[in-house]
């Protein structure tokens, strides 16, 4: 079954990660959005907070390139704080690989969703909506993807 998560809920999750972000006494120095998904709600939650935004090219579901990491590995080398942000923590595979290729790092990275799913493998900091794809196995289709 799909399901249609719009613009609206899209703004509400943002202000929801917002205030999750403010209550945790913690800001990043740099936001990195998860291509193509993230991008968008990586753009308003920049300028929401006032944070630089970078993209990172980690397309495991519609791409057959292999991931670009440059940009995380720049950014990782210039910023102590990251965060990190994708429309859906589905799975865990696209949040697993970026942190197995950062953890050696000495840095504050945490990670941001629009949608959590809590049977996922990977457990996000931020998240907007949680839902329990194990109990309600929904395909969710974001504006920016085709229906």
């Amino acid at each position: 079954m799909k399901k249609t998560f719009d613009i609206n809920q899209m703004k509400t999750a943002l202000s929801k990660i917002t205030k999750q972000i403010y209550n945790s006494n913690w800001m990043p120095e740099i936001i990195l959005s998860v291509n193509r998904g993230g991008c968008v709600p990586g753009i308003y939650l920049s300028h929401e907070i006032n944070i630089p935004h970078k993209v990172i090219d980690v397309q495991l579901r519609d791409s057959k390139n292999k991931p670009n990491l440059d940009i995380l590995e720049y950014s990782t080398n210039k910023y102590d704080s990251i965060l990190i942000i994708d429309d859906i923590n589905d799975t865990g595979a696209t949040f697993d690989l970026i942190h197995k290729n950062i953890k050696a790092t000495n840095k504050d990275i945490r990670y941001a969703v629009l949608i959590d799913n809590t049977s996922s493998n990977f457990k996000t900091q931020f998240k907007g909506t949680i839902i329990d794809k194990s109990k309600n196995p929904i395909w969710i289709v974001f504006p920016w993807e085709k229906n």
